[in-house]
């Protein structure tokens, strides 16, 4: 049995971070990844990094396999750093191997037939999400059914694409794949597209999409999967659908397969998520859990920011917390992109705040007639007494820069009159917000 000060189970965001901070205070690390393919975590091998890539290159006219190239080399170049960055580091070794608790304390490595026990006072888990398959009849091993992480990684473009699933993770490949080329149709189990988004911005999207040429059906389910020449689902209202490719992106779960948390006591929720408290701390003493394996957003920064709330309660004055981290954004990475932090109108009046509600037109702002990009919508809401921003939803190019702008004003509780009244350089995105909180009523 090898002792160290702390073990980390997963090279993601959180635990890549976090191993630098220990090691940088000469605690004696081991860091452990079952698959030496993701080093540096989701993010940058099979998520935001390569689709954001391939979502750029698919509005330049990029040709999807040399999409795929330079995607590939990108994430390879990223892969290497991240794994340098650390292996060089004398406090920290890295392990290729999966890692199954045998105790509280304990972590057994499992690898190449070979098994090594290792134990720390401090426990880490970092190892992320995974797929949610639906539960669908038929061919579900056929080489045509694919993943939001599997399907980045075919290199000849499916001319008719159908996606199970029309959530945010869908909808990105959805306007992706459509630009690329392909013939897309989302199979959507609800009766609107994003029901947590203001309305008016979602009718935009649906909007934008369909003029993309994207299909999409509502209200239906795919029940049943067949590969033939070409793969068949069959839908809830029998219709089939035939397509060269199907993605099934109906989410992500927590991945907590395999790591014997029931040799444990740390506790799960009924969602599978691991039960932390405000600190990031199990139910286990100075075991902790980090990034997507303790459910809540599933973003690369958000776990960037877990290791900050954990750095802070083992060596900072625990002020820092869940309860503390406020104004979350977010971009949808669509073509145009949308873009969110706070509240919608309808949310914040169901809170109590009495609202005015402002709305531009992105075709009205002289920017995008000079970057020939007048789709989209953009809308604010700010409380009526106070004059506080409680929330903005930008549709439109250039968005997922504007968004951080607005969370800074909302964490700093700025008045939405700062931004109206502001003196921008021109012509750029930003005068939008003149026009934009000019239009409260």
């Amino acid at each position: 049995m090898i002792a160290y000060d702390a073990i980390i189970i997963g090279f993601g965001k959180a635990g890549k971070t976090l191993a630098g901070e220990l090691a940088n205070r000469e605690w004696k690390v081991a860091l452990v990844e079952k698959n030496p393919k993701m080093y540096g975590g989701t993010c940058i091998n099979v998520a935001c990094i390569p689709t954001k890539l391939l979502a750029y290159d698919s509005q330049r006219g990029i040709p999807y396999h040399d999409a795929i190239e330079r995607k590939n080399k990108v994430v390879e170049e990223l892969r290497k750093n991240n794994y340098e960055n650390l292996a060089e580091r004398k406090q920290i070794t890295i392990y290729d191997a999966e890692a199954t608790f045998r105790s509280n304390k304990e972590v057994e490595l499992h690898a190449a037939g070979k098994k090594e026990v290792l134990t720390a006072e401090y426990i880490f888990i970092n190892t992320g999400a995974e797929s949610n398959l639906p539960p669908l009849k038929g061919d579900m091993d056929s080489d045509k059914l694919y993943t939001s992480t599997t399907l980045i990684n075919e290199e000849k473009l499916p001319e008719r694409l159908a996606i199970v699933g029309g959530g945010y993770i869908g909808l990105e490949y959805a306007s992706m794949y459509q630009n690329f080329g392909a013939d897309v149709t989302v199979i959507h189990s609800d009766d609107e597209l994003m029901p947590n988004e203001d309305r008016e911005i979602a009718d935009e999207v649906q909007s934008v999409l369909e003029e993309k040429g994207v299909r999409f059906l509502y209200g239906v389910k795919a029940e049943e999967v067949r590969e033939n020449e070409d793969i068949t689902l069959t839908l809830s209202n029998g219709e089939q659908i035939t397509a060269d490719a199907v993605l099934l992106a109906t989410g992500r779960k927590p991945n907590t397969n395999n790591l014997g948390l029931d040799q444990t006591a740390i506790e799960l929720t009924k969602d599978g998520e691991i039960k932390v408290n405000d600190h990031l701390e199990t139910t286990v003493e100075h075991v902790y859990a980090l990034g997507d394996v303790k459910g809540g957003m599933q973003f690369t920064y958000i776990s960037l920011d877990d290791a900050r709330i954990v750095m802070d309660s083992l060596f900072g004055d625990q002020d820092y917390s869940l309860q503390k981290r406020q104004n979350i954004p977010y971009s949808l990475f669509i073509d145009p992109p949308l873009s969110r932090v706070g509240l919608t109108a309808e949310e914040a009046k169901k809170k109590g705040y009495r609202v005015k509600e402002g709305a531009l037109q992105v075709a009205s702002h002289p920017r995008a007639k000079v970057i020939d990009d007048q789709r989209g919508l953009f809308k604010a809401v700010v409380d009526e007494e106070t004059e506080s921003i409680l929330g903005v939803s930008l549709f439109g190019p250039q968005s997922e820069e504007l968004i951080n702008f607005v969370k800074l004003a909302m964490d700093k509780n700025i008045p939405y009159t700062y931004l109206r009244d502001q003196v921008y350089n021109h012509p750029v995105m930003m005068e939008s917000f003149n026009q934009l909180f000019s239009s409260l009523k």
